[in-house]
């Protein structure tokens, strides 16, 4: 498990980094679309699409990395106040929570991108793009999420320290 894990989070720092240059990416063509329409009078129109996929794909290529990392929204007022036996359970129970929810994210998401990429449903914008490409990435990283906690209830059980994210 540990060789997975491990092979797992690497890939999540890969996909994080991508994340990033595709946020930096974002914010370049929407620059662009700023300074074309606002001081060249010319819109593009492709700008504002594209960027909306990169911050799609960013923010769902990042889960996994801030879940391992712990830079999610964490409220702690309580359990920090618990000892680490009950620490341990409490992690486990929200990352048994997450799965969950993964899990139903993935059902119901592949079924919406299925169904778009089975009718060809288009975004209807001037691009047209095929609404599945903003769609898919949907239930495959939700399903990666599903994955990065059952390694981290692993970490739980195997007793590695009990990250904090850096929010002391």
């Amino acid at each position: 498990m540990k060789l997975f894990a491990n092979s797992f989070e690497r890939l999540t720092l890969l996909l994080a980094w991508l994340a990033a240059w595709l946020f930096v990416a974002s914010g370049i063509m929407l620059s662009y679309e700023v300074v074309a329409r606002y001081f060249f009078l010319a819109p593009t129109k492709w700008a504002a699409e594209l960027s909306q996929l990169c911050l799609i794909y960013g923010t769902l290529l990042s889960l996994c990395w801030l879940l391992q990392n712990r830079r999610h929204i964490q409220i702690n007022a309580i359990t920090s106040l618990l000892n680490e036996k009950v620490q341990r359970f409490v992690g486990i129970l929200t990352m048994a929570v997450l799965i969950w929810f993964s899990v139903f994210v993935v059902i119901y998401g592949w079924n919406i991108f299925y169904d778009s990429f089975e009718r060809g449903r288009t975004t209807g914008s001037l691009l047209d793009l095929p609404s599945w490409i903003a769609e898919v990435p949907v239930p495959v990283l939700f399903a990666f999420l599903a994955v990065q906690a059952i390694i981290e209830i692993w970490k739980l059980v195997s007793g590695e320290a009990i990250p904090t994210g850096g929010h002391e």
